[in-house]
């Protein structure tokens, strides 16, 4: 066992990014009382540093700076010292996040910030080399004058205190809109559309704005799908496939592994920041299985498959549930693990498949990425084929043998390090996508897997007053869950209805909205992160932000409106319309911030409609109406579906199911629109002429 010269008390923490930092010279604290009171007993300013197991800039700093005897000596001598996992605890993220934002900083991760003993900031940063810098001063030098100010300057501090408090407040605070149902509309639709087209990329896809890097805009990709069903405009479809192939053919995805990186460093998806990310590849799988819904293109079947594999072999724990990210780093070095030489691929694959590989993958003698190469493609299998004289077919299993033979030397290669910490609202996230392609696919396996993850949730993360727990490690289940955690599992169990039609996870989403009403209520309509009973900060904040992952009332949003139609109740509707008007100037505005929300708004527009399907087992005409609703891209509906035999159990939980009995003794759906029922119908083609109005 390694000896270790320093230990401090993170050492008695389960996050990875904790422990990580356990054995710094830095007396780190986790977030608790205990530093807080520490900090006001001798009159000391705190740094609470915040970041997450796989940020390679954190990992920077700590080396720089964390294990620096000299500088921590410092930071133990003039300050009280915390560390925060981001994913464990954003609610104290998001509060110090818009802090920085407030002293006009620029956010990012690690994020370091300087409180009074009472918790509110008065400096900040990101990160801060050892050495002056990229425009930055030295850390030490930073720590020097903090101290000479906490001691000398408490004036400027109590200053920069009230107006950072006063501004976090300010922008916390929702007040309860002006708007009415009438004013909701389309057009904040149709304004994102417009948004998304000024800033496409035209040669390598994606969107534009102003950073250089491209970030992978899934749920983006899945608002022009809907756009697209309701309007037929051709460019948003052609927006979407262009992306996703850019994105699946560029150096983010994983060509030999599977799996989508964070972000690209580059306009044109080549060099990724290589850390993976679960919620990442969540939203990615579901735009791809969503725009094979919409275009019956094999193609984005078959990679939603592909990075599901990756899923499955590298971030699926024994259990089911699914594990956080994958660093960027191995080795100390970023992308280490992921890129080739020339050299490394002819030996490994010999000659023959070499010739395929290589110019398949674009792989040069000089690399493009630090003297090796990110596997990208840039042509299709039937243009390399011929261009090498090779057969399609030929070529076809050449690629699979390199794929293969790659992935096998490469997994005796030093791995990154995997955070396999199982995050609620991201496995959640991630159910969705799997029980939405299990049920696209008819792959009922897939729909097995998204069931294992769901009943792991349930089972480790769920207390039995219903309340959901954030984060769950080596045994342990810990931290009040967020809004995002409720509402996101919510989704989850009714996407996994619909792939199943088992009752219980309409129960389960229900339960888990009663508690989002009871605890998360908020005056203006929108939910607050935190519970009323949470451990009071410096705000409680409300959010309706999809920034790289949807929020919290995005979701409930949605599994309101799927509830009300479930359970026939107009209340719960009315609570997914308070959501939309406390948000409507973002939804109809800048859309783009929105992306998720303004799906929830697209089915409630579009006139919800409710389908209950009723039919006999082992039967063609049954199947022909599952097949429909199964496969079928259908945005603005709701599905229930029981065997003839069970109606009148299923619909104690699913009044949707009430009453309804085979017509004329055949397979039936009814199709019911804002409190209109439409005749019963018996084919797959009359169901979807009544699915089109």
């Amino acid at each position: 066992m390694a000896e270790h010269k320093y230990t401090n008390e993170l050492i008695k923490e389960k996050s990875p990014y904790l422990l990580q930092h356990a054995h710094n010279p830095v007396n780190w604290y986790p977030w608790g009382d205990e530093p807080f009171r520490i900090a006001k007993e001798k009159n000391l300013p705190l740094l609470i540093s915040i970041g997450y197991a796989t940020c390679h800039w954190c990992h920077v700093m700590e080396r720089e700076s964390f294990e620096d005897a000299v500088l921590a000596a410092v930071l133990n001598e003039s300050f009280v010292c915390i560390k925060v996992d981001r994913e464990e605890r954003p609610d104290v993220d998001s509060i110090y996040m818009q802090s920085v934002q407030a002293l006009g900083q620029q956010g990012g991760w690690p994020l370091n910030v300087f409180l009074t003993p009472d918790g509110i900031p008065f400096y900040g940063g990101t990160y801060f080399p050892p050495e002056k810098k990229f425009n930055l001063p030295s850390f030490l030098d930073v720590l020097q004058f903090l101290t000479n100010t906490w001691k000398n300057e408490q004036g400027k501090i109590a200053k920069q205190t009230e107006a950072v408090v006063n501004y976090i407040r300010q922008s916390s605070t929702r007040e309860k809109s002006t708007a009415e149902l009438d004013d909701l509309s389309f057009d904040g639709e149709d304004k994102a559309l417009e948004l998304f087209e000024n800033h496409y990329d035209k040669l390598n896809h994606g969107f534009q704005f102003q950073q250089q890097n491209k970030f992978p805009p899934s749920m983006g990709l899945s608002l022009l799908l809907r756009q697209h069903h309701r309007t037929g405009n051709p460019n948003s479809l052609v927006m979407t496939e262009n992306t996703l192939k850019a994105m699946k053919f560029g150096g983010i995805y994983d060509q030999i592994g599977g799996g989508l990186s964070r972000y690209s460093t580059d306009y044109r998806w080549l060099v990724p920041h290589f850390e993976k990310m679960l919620y990442d590849n969540s939203l990615f799988t579901t735009a791809l299985i969503e725009t094979y819904q919409v275009t019956g293109k094999q193609e984005f079947a078959d990679f939603a498959n592909d990075l599901l594999h990756y899923i499955d072999r590298d971030m699926t724990s024994k259990e089911g549930a699914f594990f956080s990210a994958e660093d960027a780093d191995s080795e100390g070095v970023e992308g280490k693990f992921y890129v080739w030489s020339q050299e490394e691929i002819e030996k490994v694959l010999g000659r023959k498949t070499a010739s395929a590989a290589i110019p398949y993958y674009n792989v040069t003698q000089n690399g493009n990425f630090e003297g090796k190469n990110i596997l990208h493609l840039t042509h299709g299998s039937e243009s390399v084929a011929n261009e090498i004289g090779m057969t399609h077919d030929n070529f076809l299993k050449e690629i699979e043998t390199a794929r293969e033979k790659l992935l096998t030397v490469r997994s005796q290669r030093i791995r990154p390090l995997l955070d396999d910490k199982v995050l609620t609202s991201w496995n959640a996230l991630m159910i969705s996508a799997m029980a939405k392609t299990g049920r696209v696919l008819e792959d009922t396996d897939r729909i097995e897997k998204a069931g294992k993850a769901m009943h792991f949730l349930l089972e480790q993360l769920r207390e039995p007053d219903g309340k959901m727990l954030r984060r769950y490690r080596q045994g342990e289940s810990r931290y009040d869950g967020y809004l995002f955690d409720h509402s996101a599992t919510a989704v989850a169990c009714l996407d996994l209805y619909e792939a199943t039609y088992d009752p219980n996870y309409i129960q389960t989403a229900k339960e888990l909205m009663q508690r989002v009403v009871e605890k998360f209520s908020g005056e203006s309509g929108a939910y607050y992160e935190t519970t009323s009973d949470a451990e009071e900060l410096l705000v409680r904040q409300v959010s309706g932000y999809d920034g790289v992952e949807p929020s919290g009332n995005s979701n409930a949003a949605l599994a309101f409106l799927k509830l009300s139609a479930y359970l026939i109740d107009p209340e719960l509707s009315k609570k997914a319309e308070n959501i939309f008007l406390s948000f409507y100037e973002e939804l109809m505005e800048y859309g783009l911030n929105s992306a998720f929300m303004l799906q929830a708004l697209h089915l409630y527009l579009g006139g919800l409609k409710e389908v209950a399907i009723v039919g006999k087992k082992n039967d063609a005409a049954t199947q022909s109406l599952l097949t429909t609703i199964r496969t079928g891209f259908l945005p603005n509906a709701v599905f229930a579906f029981a065997y003839e035999e069970e109606v009148a159990q299923n619909a104690k939980t699913i009044p949707l199911l009430e009453g309804r009995t085979l017509h004329q003794g055949k397979a039936t759906a009814y199709v019911c629109r804002q409190g209109t029922c439409l005749p019963p119908v018996h084919t797959s083609e009359e169901l979807l002429k009544l699915l089109s109005y």
